[in-house]
């Protein structure tokens, strides 16, 4: 059974951070970094609202296939994704699909071909999951929202990678880890990524993997590579509206 998380309020009973109420987000949620970004996925939506905007989290709400579907920004990293992914579970969200940029590590990832990946796990080299639970417990995605993912880019037949991210707290630390002290740290983690083959790099997906998973809610994530682009967001709303026609099946 999922712990939940004590619920934190503003004084007009709204989620303290992202500053929504019960009913004014959906089940599905989609998880992009920038909030400005999410302007752009509610295009996707019909009859997008926006519901609030504070701090970096903005969110939007309108409907796919006639079922409510959420937009809200996460901010950068996982400790701001944690409280975003927290609080809309309390607002009632049940299915979070993490879409956001990321770095290529593997040589695999690196072929200019592919558009992005579809995560399949996380290495939690980040500290905001140890504050949830030990290290050795796996952030992995819900294979459902997985499945959806794969199934949209298939039918699309576009080219993504499927694999792993490596979840990080520092961008710096990846973009220029000689000017850190502890450069040779990071360039040995580095390579062992390397060498182990995983996909992407990236800020947020170890924070939703497993803060999802503790709490009893569905989660995914679709990234790009380099630049966010229109494929990549194709898949994400293809994707939800795959997930609402299977829970509609499911439900009769």
């Amino acid at each position: 059974m999922a712990i939940q998380s004590k619920e934190v309020l503003t004084d007009d009973g709204r989620q303290y951070h992202i500053h929504v109420k019960k009913g004014e987000i959906g089940k599905y949620v989609i998880l992009p970094g920038d909030p400005f970004r999410t302007d752009i996925i509610a295009e996707y939506l019909d009859n997008p609202v926006l519901v609030a905007h504070n701090r970096e989290h903005k969110t939007w709400t309108g409907t796919l296939d006639g079922e409510k579907v959420s937009v809200t920004s996460t901010g950068m990293g996982g400790g701001s994704a944690a409280i975003a992914v927290e609080e809309l579970i309390h607002a009632g969200a049940e299915v979070l699909i993490r879409v956001g940029t990321c770095g290529s590590i593997c040589k695999e990832s690196w072929d200019p071909k592919y558009d992005g990946c579809v995560v399949t796990g996380a290495v939690r080299q980040e500290g905001t999951t140890l504050h949830y639970v030990p290290v050795e417990y796996p952030a992995i995605p819900d294979r459902d929202v997985t499945s959806a993912l794969s199934q949209a880019v298939a039918e699309r037949g576009y080219d993504f990678t499927e694999g792993i991210a490596q979840s990080k707290d520092s961008f710096y630390g990846q973009h220029d880890p000689e000017s850190m002290p502890n450069s040779d740290y990071l360039d040995s983690r580095w390579k062992a990524w390397e060498k182990a083959g995983v996909m992407a790099s990236e800020m947020e997906c170890a924070a939703v993997f497993v803060v999802s998973m503790i709490r009893g809610a569905k989660a995914g994530a679709v990234l790009a590579y380099r630049q966010m682009n229109e494929h990549t967001l194709n898949v994400v709303i293809d994707a939800v509206k795959i997930l609402i026609e299977k829970d509609r099946e499911n439900s009769k």
